[in-house]
């Protein structure tokens, strides 16, 4: 039995508590996007339109144990983590500029290799903001951070250290994802390398890690930044272009060596003023 704690309060999660949790989280996603990948190849399945119910898993299965474990007051205590705002607010820039530094700076490789992406929003600008916000709400963020960062990184984290509770999160949030490269419909996923993008994701969850810990657990921003990574590649389809995905892949390395280098892979942003707030 692990004792977490928490930024916003002290709970006991255990290897049990964390075992339920993944078996929820895939169950409850993988048999929605089961369905669909056996949709896809023909297969009978009772229906022809499956509800978008997948990415729902990791926060479903959080307020599960949450509920399970310590009633409403722990879902009440989890929620509001959400709008946590005693850390500094640079670190609110910081996860939504991150995203569209890395990506803007793998365009450039785009660019001058002669393989810009197409743009899908290049005649109607305005859909931006109106997709930042759908992303937000219906795109993963909301959909699965009450999950992992909310209640799967803590106690990962304390028993693996920082460092290596990001990468078992990001190695978990990768695999999660793999019926969606086998879904039509999921173009960004669909018949593209699965390595590479795990690689992405494992990296992305180490700096998610840096930027929660560093905002005394506040939910707010990561949740924004995972809501500006999907809306960034959304809206910069920087992946159409291999040069430019190996080159935001190695931009995104070098972010990651140089926060894990300058935080200490046993602090990732913990306990250090940091995130306290101006």
């Amino acid at each position: 039995m692990t004792r977490v704690s928490g930024k916003s309060d002290t709970r006991e999660v255990g290897t049990g508590g964390i075992a339920t949790f993944l078996v929820l989280t895939f169950a409850w996603s993988w048999g929605f996007w089961g369905l669909k990948v056996l949709l896809a190849e023909g297969a009978d399945v009772g229906v022809q339109v499956l509800p978008d119910l997948g990415a729902f898993g990791p926060t479903v299965a959080a307020l599960l144990v949450v509920v399970y474990a310590d009633g409403f007051r722990g879902v009440r205590r989890l929620a509001v983590r959400a709008f946590r705002l005693d850390y500094r607010k640079r670190w609110v820039l910081i996860a939504l500029l991150f995203p569209p530094v890395l990506v803007g700076s793998a365009l450039v490789v785009a660019v001058a290799t002669g393989t810009t992406p197409t743009f899908p929003w290049a005649d109607q600008p305005f859909v931006l903001p109106i997709a930042f916000v759908w992303i937000l709400l219906l795109g993963g963020p909301v959909q699965e951070e009450f999950g992992w960062r909310g209640y799967l990184l803590d106690p990962l984290q304390e028993q693996l250290t920082p460092l290596g509770g990001g990468l078992a999160v990001g190695l978990v949030w990768a695999v999660w994802h793999l019926p969606l490269f086998y879904i039509p419909s999921e173009t960004i996923y669909y018949d593209n390398p699965f390595l590479g993008f795990a690689v992405a994701i494992t990296l992305l969850s180490v700096l998610m890690t840096w930027v929660y810990n560093s905002t005394n657990g506040s939910l707010l921003p990561v949740v924004l930044m995972h809501t500006s990574w999907n809306w960034t590649h959304g809206m910069f389809p920087v992946l159409d272009s291999d040069p430019a995905s190996l080159a935001m892949v190695g931009f995104l390395v070098a972010t990651t060596i140089v926060v894990v280098v300058y935080s200490g892979p046993k602090r990732l942003g913990q306990a250090g003023g940091l995130g306290q707030p101006d």
